[in-house]
């Protein structure tokens, strides 16, 4: 099938000078390929899932095109950096994957072992997303979205075939008035940030989110004001929820959580007390390693990521490294949003970066390299790579998925 498909892509080239959009019906990749990028593309008329293809070298790693699959619904092109739109099961061997569509209100499930569209499936008719996107979490048995319109966490039970069974909805609201922008689950426990400087976790043993009763405001909004948790991760061993804020500095937040509710975050910044860890504006997206060492950061106004170390023992962040700006920051892309990594072990190998832009988008290639002490985020000269099917490119995800 990949031969096939390198056909049609080099005879869409000749015709027409670049791929066409118009094969939309191309068939996908194949889940037992090594490892594709995976990008919810947000289109406001027409949304798509792209597939993109990992190789290279360890010098240039690369990304190529392999193919896309039309939603059937709308995207609004936009929305908080921190929410994550495009997730999948944890155990690759299901080869599921949701996009949420936020303009429209659904969540769209592929089926990789058939190459289709399973369908979309909507949340009760009040649930909305259309003002900053629907956030998705999933473990093996649920599916959660956060709606930022209707402040709702809608449940779906995940069914054969990589269908979805809508349950109910809860209201999930902000001490300050703020939606869900960041969403991570780890056994019993989904933590959320509101970015509007409060947090909150849920029970979810029975699958319906229950309160814990811990909702707080972060230590670096008390302090600040100005300082906003926007997204979230989960250490591998459930110990510690990590939070990386909408700010003017580098900012990352820990809470231990392991009594299975939220405690007071103690906040790392470049500019107050405590640990420097980068030098860039906003630190809205956020995302760890796959071994839990390191803690990757996407700078959303300055076009560069930053890592920090993370101690699992203790919590603690520490040193790190930031990257130059971003090859085409601000011209022909705009804003950082999420980022993955490439391996599902160590320290990830390879950095991809959703780069944002207005009429275009295109995903970062970055080489991590890393002793355990001092760190370097390089841009490979294979980077910028066009994801021509986005309005505004803000999630992507790695198939296979990191095991946590």
């Amino acid at each position: 099938m990949r031969f096939t498909l390198k056909l049609l892509l080099t005879a869409a080239m000749l015709v027409g000078g670049g791929v066409s959009l118009l094969a939309a019906e191309r068939s996908l990749p194949s889940p037992s390929s090594p490892i594709y990028v995976i990008t919810n593309d947000d289109g406001v008329s027409h949304n798509y899932v792209s597939f993109f293809a990992a190789g290279g070298t360890p010098a240039a790693p690369t990304l190529t095109f392999a193919s896309d699959i039309i939603t059937r619904g709308r995207g609004i092109g936009g929305g908080f950096f921190g929410t994550q739109r495009i997730n999948l099961l944890p155990d690759a061997a299901t080869h599921c994957v949701y996009a949420s569509n936020a303009g429209s209100g659904e969540i769209s499930a592929i089926d990789l072992t058939t190459n289709q569209l399973a369908g979309n499936f909507p949340a009760s008719p009040g649930d909305a997303g259309d003002s900053n996107g629907i956030g998705i979490v999933l473990n093996a048995n649920y599916l959660y979205a956060a709606y930022t319109a209707s402040n709702t966490i809608a449940t779906f039970s995940v069914q054969p075939g990589c269908q979805l069974s809508f349950l109910e909805d809860v209201s999930a609201a902000g001490l300050n008035g703020g939606s869900v922008a960041g969403m991570a689950l780890h056994g019993d426990i989904l933590v959320v940030a509101y970015a509007d400087g409060s947090i909150e976790s849920f029970n979810i043993a029975n699958g319906l989110p229950q309160s814990n009763g811990d909702a707080q405001n972060s230590t670096a909004y008390i302090r600040s004001g100005i300082y906003f948790p926007e997204s979230v991760d989960i250490s591998p061993d459930g110990h510690f929820a990590i939070f990386g804020d909408s700010s003017l500095a580098t900012i990352i937040e820990v809470s231990d959580i392991s009594s299975g509710r939220l405690t007071p975050t103690l906040e790392y910044t470049v500019s107050g007390v405590s640990h420097a860890v980068g030098v860039g504006i906003n630190s809205a997206a956020l995302r760890l390693s796959p071994d839990g060492t390191m803690i990757f950061l996407g700078d959303n106004d300055g076009g560069s990521v930053a890592a920090a170390f993370f101690d699992a023992r203790t919590g603690r962040v520490s040193g790190g490294c930031t990257s130059s700006p971003l090859g085409g920051f601000y011209n022909p892309w705009a804003f950082v949003g999420s980022v993955a990594t490439r391996d599902n072990t160590g320290t990830g190998g390879v950095l991809y970066v959703a780069e944002y832009g207005f009429t275009a988008s295109y995903i970062g290639i970055v080489k991590i390299a890393s002793d355990g002490t001092l760190c370097t985020l390089t841009e490979s000269p294979a980077s910028e790579v066009p994801d021509l099917l986005s309005d505004g490119l803000l999630s992507i995800t790695v198939f296979p998925p990191r095991p946590f």
